[in-house]
């Protein structure tokens, strides 16, 4: 048996008002994430996401890819799932 995992991860730069939300949640949604991902008061994105491994790397990849220009510094925390059913955005 094949187990999930999750990530939890914290992007600053310019990172806010560029998408970068729906952006996480398209590619989530290809890649089959769970999870949210949120605006944080100090300007930073956090995103908690779940799946294997290698589709988590998949999204991480992916993230980096479409908001590299924005990213100025990650912070990624790896941990066990605790059993997200979705992925959503938010408030």
């Amino acid at each position: 048996m094949i187990m999930k995992k999750q990530v939890h991860l914290y992007y600053s730069g310019k990172v806010q008002g560029v998408g970068f939300r729906l952006g996480a949640r398209e590619a989530a949604g290809d890649l089959g994430v769970t999870g949210w991902v949120r605006n944080l008061s100090d300007g930073r994105v956090e995103i908690s996401v779940e799946a294997k491994e290698d589709t988590l790397k998949d999204f991480l990849a992916r993230i980096n890819k479409m908001f590299s220009r924005y990213i100025a510094d990650t912070e990624i925390i790896w941990g066990p799932a605790s059993g997200y059913s979705e992925f959503t955005i938010e408030f």
